[in-house]
């Protein structure tokens, strides 16, 4: 009964989130997108520069739309297999263990077998490892392999959330070394000045952070071999090769020819010298190709829950220019309608559900129960879910999951509102001629 009812409220939060939508997505067939290579991102630094290279060198063979920080693995995955994105840069160790979920490391041909029965594809190694490792302030007598650290039962551990849960982080790296440490969990991006304040004594990081050089840190030797590679490539759909053959070449040219040094000097460039995005793309194509790289690359700086077609713009000096920078307006504009919008619907739907529980309480605990349910889903986990449900990215899913979100509270407050109406009032309510259209049920 439950799950029944919780499958027709999610139902019904999709319909109405198609009918809001004025200008749905077209078809991954369709002959707009069939027109236009459109390139996702992860919502980090390396993930927007690589995007841009993509876009920036396929721009002279077609159309190409760059959809940036689109979020994590599970949301710009179901973009992918949805037809919104094409391709977009990831590490062979995420596709592996996180994607695949294989128990060990994987070869490109096993993973390229396993893609090709979802429709997609795994190649162009770009030429760099960003591995997970270790780090330490780079005193002296510090540990210089992960077995050093494990003997040096002092150090204080700060590690990222995402690293303390995966499967390949955290419980295995403490299970292979030995290590009975408990870590404290710190933001990625916070975790370089707690080490340098010497408020944690080890960090994870990626092996072609920018920061790792600016702090002086010493980056550990994984002497177990115990992380796997996380190579940079390209993870797209089959069809994008065969219906954008020149730019498919194009981007082919690229194997190779990313370094390691290349990247953490790109990173660089964006975190400590606010360079954008684009222009570090240009700057690198310009240097390693024979032709300047096109300017002309449609951006979209969209996370699931929308897109806007801007130019990303170098990172602000101070943090009122980063308060309100150029995307502040475009970007409240775009909030508050999807507030709106979503609200008016789930109270189109929440308001007679909650008139239905307080006049039917055989009803009510299903209603709320089910209600409930959906509203324990985890946002990014939702999200996930009706992209490939809705086969879109953008505001139809958005709508969708703020629709849901809404959908208890307005519920709840109706019955509750309507419940608590003294009885004195009701029956005065009655003398004056009102009536319902049903008499309620009495407890």
């Amino acid at each position: 009964m439950l799950r029944r009812a919780a499958i027709v409220l999610l139902a019904l939060a999709a319909g109405a989130a198609s009918a809001a939508s004025s200008a749905p997505a077209p078809a991954p067939n369709a002959a707009s997108s069939a027109a236009t290579l459109r390139i996702g991102s992860k919502r980090f630094t390396e993930s927007y520069i690589l995007g841009e290279l993509l876009a920036q060198t396929a721009a002279p063979h077609v159309r190409v739309e760059h959809k940036q920080g689109l979020g994590n693995t599970a949301i710009v995955l179901a973009a992918l297999k949805s037809g919104s994105i094409d391709v977009y840069p990831e590490y062979t160790g995420t596709i592996g263990l996180e994607i695949l979920k294989h128990a060990q490391p994987a070869t490109l041909e096993q993973m390229q077998r396993d893609l090709a029965a979802q429709g997609l594809g795994v190649a162009v190694p770009l030429g760099f490892n960003n591995t997970y490792a270790l780090a330490v302030r780079g005193d002296a007598g510090a540990p210089r392999t992960l077995s050093e650290l494990a003997a040096r039962g002092e150090l204080r551990y700060g590690l990222s959330h995402e690293f303390i849960g995966r499967a390949d982080g955290w419980p295995g790296l403490a299970k292979q070394y030995g290590i009975g440490a408990t870590p404290r969990g710190l933001d990625h991006g916070i975790a370089y000045e707690a080490l340098a304040q010497k408020q944690v004594d080890v960090i994870d990081i990626y092996a072609t952070d920018a920061k790792i050089s600016q702090y002086g840190l010493r980056v550990l030797q994984d002497d177990r071999a115990y992380f796997p590679r996380y190579d940079a490539v390209l993870l797209y759909r089959l069809d994008a090769a065969q219906r954008f053959p020149a730019a498919w070449q194009a981007l082919r040219a690229l194997e190779g020819r990313i370094s390691a040094a290349d990247m953490i000097a790109m990173n660089a460039a964006a975190e400590l010298h606010g360079q954008p995005f684009s222009a570090i793309a240009r700057d690198w194509l310009a240097r390693h190709s024979d032709k300047p790289a096109a300017a002309a690359v449609t951006t979209a700086p969209a996370t699931a829950t929308g897109a806007a077609t801007t130019t990303v713009p170098a990172r602000p000096a101070t943090l009122w220019q980063r308060l309100f920078a150029d995307d502040f307006w475009p970007l409240t504009r775009q909030h508050i309608l999807l507030v709106v919008l979503s609200v008016a619907m789930a109270s189109a739907v929440g308001i007679p559900l909650g008139i239905l529980a307080a006049y039917r309480p055989k009803l009510r605990e299903p209603v709320m129960a089910a209600a409930g349910i959906l509203q324990t889903i985890p946002s990014l986990a939702l999200l996930a879910m009706l992209i490939p449900l809705l086969g879109t990215i953008g505001t139809v899913p958005a709508l969708c999951a703020l629709f849901v979100y809404a959908l208890l509270p307005i519920i709840r407050n109706t019955c509750t509102g309507i419940s608590g109406v003294p009885q004195g009032l009701k029956q005065a309510a009655e003398a004056l001629g009102l009536r319902t259209s049903a008499a309620p049920e009495r407890n």
